[in-house]
């Protein structure tokens, strides 16, 4: 039996949910960032990320790694699962 593959319907899908998790994931940093009082100049120094990239992830144009989402929770001193949107919150068809 082939391996099941998607059609470009579920993909749309996928991918239309994915650009909702990576612009609320980024609201979500922005908002703990400057709870913080820290620019995003200085975010991106302490994580080693580099400025537009940060600017980038806050305005959710990019899907960050775990490794990335762990060194931002860090250095905001909050679990990387207060940075992670909750489902309720996605428009999943």
């Amino acid at each position: 039996m082939p391996p099941q593959t998607l059609d470009s319907t579920a993909s749309d899908g996928i991918e239309a949910i994915m650009e909702q998790l990576a612009k609320a994931l980024g609201t979500l940093v922005r908002t703990q960032r400057k709870a913080c009082g820290l620019s995003q100049d200085a975010l991106a120094l302490a994580c080693n990320i580099d400025r537009s990239y940060m600017g980038r992830i806050e305005r959710g144009e990019v899907n960050i790694t775990v490794e990335k989402l762990y060194q931002i929770a860090k250095t905001l001193d909050c679990e990387p699962s207060a940075l992670l949107p909750s489902m309720n919150g996605l428009r999943i068809n």
